[in-house]
């Protein structure tokens, strides 16, 4: 299935041009701190248009054996940077704030020879949530700041769980916060990235709902928030009021507390060199 999209400024800058040879072309010559990221065939980088940054995923196919890996593990598995770009237009109409993309295209009969590429436009200056967070133990941030990025996150949880997405990704550092102006409880901008893996249905399973919020639980276990920050968390995101919650949801809070846990200890093992973040 071939699928291609261009919006300004690259219908300009490419026109005629093959769309998906130019895409390949910015990622062979990408280089130093230009790439973000370079892993089983998927290739992130930073470039510039007149000055205004943009980003590049550009994706050559999938082998047969990561593909059963997914599969046996009951994982769908992503073939193309398609899945993206349906998220990011998904999110879009449910008023979610998340990337703007300026091109997609895809090409290839198979998903070994699948060829795909997505640009973004870059939502700078800004700084991802765990890095935002990471020293609120040692220094506490301004309550009212604090109280209104809990609920800008709990807003953007519930409308993408109740309009049929899931993240699978569902951590602070997926959150990005625009630094210009500086960041204050009424002038909080926010955006959802790396929606690469999400899945989109008419209605988001209970698992993976309850996956998305144990992974956005780990993701800030360590930032010192209280128990109040926790029921207002809960306040924002389930309707109806926090008793009904509470009641209603106790089993999924009890397992939270599980699988947070479980997460962590995984990270832990995994990252047990991580050097500590200099701020």
């Amino acid at each position: 299935m071939n699928r291609l999209e261009l919006r300004p400024p690259l219908t300009t800058l490419w026109s005629g041009r093959d769309p998906f040879a130019a895409a390949a072309e910015l990622a062979r010559d990408a280089a130093g701190d230009d790439l973000v990221r370079d892993v089983e065939g998927r290739r992130t980088l930073r470039f510039e248009i007149d000055g205004r940054g943009y980003y590049l995923k550009l994706q050559n196919g999938v082998s047969w054996g990561r593909i059963a890996e997914e599969l046996i593990h009951l994982r769908r598995p992503v073939l193309g940077a398609g899945n993206e770009w349906d998220a990011i237009v998904r999110c879009h109409e449910l008023g979610i704030p998340t990337m703007t993309a300026v091109a997609f295209g895809e090409r290839g009969a198979g998903p070994a020879r699948r060829d795909s590429f997505i640009i973004t436009e870059a939502i700078e200056p800004a700084v991802d949530l765990d890095v935002f967070t990471r020293n609120w133990r040692e220094q506490a941030p301004r309550p009212t700041l604090k109280r209104a990025l809990i609920q800008a996150v709990a807003s953007i949880a519930r409308r993408l769980h109740e309009g049929g997405v899931n993240h699978r990704d569902f951590y602070l550092c997926h959150f990005l916060m625009r630094t210009t102006p500086e960041p204050a409880p009424d002038t909080l901008q926010l955006a959802l990235i790396d929606l690469h893996r999400a899945q989109l249905r008419s209605q988001t399973p209970r698992r993976w709902r309850d996956k998305d919020l144990a992974g956005l639980y780990f993701s800030a276990l360590d930032i010192g928030l209280t128990g109040r920050d926790k029921l207002r968390f809960l306040r924002a995101y389930f309707p109806g009021s926090l008793r009904e919650t509470l009641q209603t949801e106790h089993t999924l809070l009890t397992d939270l507390e599980h699988e947070a846990a479980r997460l962590k200890l995984r990270f832990e093992r995994k990252f047990a060199n991580r050097p500590a973040l200099q701020r």
